[in-house]
């Protein structure tokens, strides 16, 4: 199986490139070039955003499968539906759990892929998307836009994996770190007033499931969870015990809430994913080790 990377250069991209790697696919990486890529692969160097160099480096090639790991706009989805016309047969996107975020409700709820339909949200490419401001500040709507695009006009099958919040001890966001430094120092923890819960899924996990995600032969969005919540009282309390501190927990007034405190449920049915035959851990099996990780 040739399969094609968009991006992956670090964290749970990487392992997912290894992942293909060592089941046997050949893998091409397409990035930049400020990472150098995994051992075994073979590396493209051109900015997604350059449809030109894009289509430079693709040439004559074909891929039974893409992978795009840096999607974050309609206008990227648009670029990637026109060069990978011809050039492969399926594409996975790998989304958000953040295309729900307006649409979670305090009391748990969880939320089914039919609760954002690619197949009818609204586009809009006169956005600004091309400033790295607004797509940071609009990435939900940037990823439902993305998989809007690419389910209504891509001649290939779409995928759309909305991943959960994603942990690891290699993460690079910051998220997790922020926890841990202040349990261990025994600063406060700002967090909402009643804190909703929220899905997680280890990276090893996640890169599986985007491997799996690849070979398979099913279309349309996908949620990829781990089985389990947590809110952020319930991190901060788990982290407590990892350190062996108790835990300040102050509602967020005069500074923002902690990364991971949400005044609305982001817990992800996974309903289809199992029904597709992929079985997810549960939160409460790696998250001991991933504080451990995290620590150093």
């Amino acid at each position: 199986m040739d399969v094609c990377v968009i991006g992956g250069s670090r964290y749970f991209g990487r392992r997912l490139i290894e992942e293909l790697r060592d089941t046997g696919a050949a893998v091409t990486v397409i990035n930049r070039g400020s990472t150098p890529a995994p051992q075994g692969v073979t590396h493209l160097r051109a900015d997604r955003d350059d449809e030109a160099a894009l289509r430079t480096v693709l040439a004559d090639r074909f891929f039974d499968v893409v992978v795009d790991q840096v999607c974050y706009s309609p206008l990227q989805a648009a670029i990637a539906a026109r060069a990978f016309t011809g050039r492969t047969r399926r594409y996975v996107l790998t989304s958000t759990v953040e295309v729900y975020a307006e649409l979670g409700r305090p009391g748990g709820e969880v939320l089914p892929e039919q609760a954002v339909d690619p197949s009818t949200w609204p586009v809009d490419l006169t956005l600004p998307w091309t400033d790295p401001q607004f797509r940071a500040d609009h990435y939900g709507e940037g990823k439902r836009q993305a998989e809007a695009l690419l389910t209504r006009e891509a001649p290939f099958d779409v995928v759309a994996v909305r991943t959960a919040h994603v942990l690891g001890g290699a993460d690079f966001t910051g998220r997790l770190a922020h926890y841990i430094e202040r349990i261990e120092h025994g600063l406060p923890v700002a967090v909402h007033a009643a804190p909703q819960p929220a899905s997680f899924i280890h990276a090893p996990e996640i890169a599986r499931f985007l491997a799996w995600a690849a070979t398979a032969d099913f279309t349309g969005p996908v949620n990829a969870a781990s089985h389990g919540t947590l809110d952020a009282r319930q991190m901060s309390e788990a982290i407590g015990r990892a350190v062996g501190t108790e835990p300040t927990l102050v509602a967020g007034t005069d500074e923002p809430v902690s990364p991971f405190s949400f005044d609305r449920s982001y817990a992800m049915d996974t309903g289809r994913a199992a029904r597709l035959g992929f079985p997810f851990s549960s939160v409460a099996e790696w998250l001991p080790l991933v504080l451990k990780e995290a620590r150093g």
